[in-house]
């Protein structure tokens, strides 16, 4: 399940969290967020999420091994 990120306030959705305060279940997918779903934190429409990078979290697992 891939996480998104807002743009404008750098919250993560996670779909295995999904967002309860807003009545979305867990293992709801992102795509699968109702039009009018905002950013919990500032509000942001939909639009202004972008993919989180599982690169970002690669790298502090590799760091972990060192």
């Amino acid at each position: 399940m891939e996480k998104w990120q807002c743009t404008k306030c750098e919250y993560v959705y996670d779909p295995q969290l999904g967002d309860p305060e807003n009545n979305i279940g867990e293992g709801t997918e992102f795509d699968e967020l109702p039009k009018k779903w905002v950013c919990p934190e500032c509000g942001a429409k939909k639009r202004k999420f972008e993919p989180l990078e599982d690169d970002e979290d690669t790298e502090s697992d590799e760091e972990d091994k060192d």
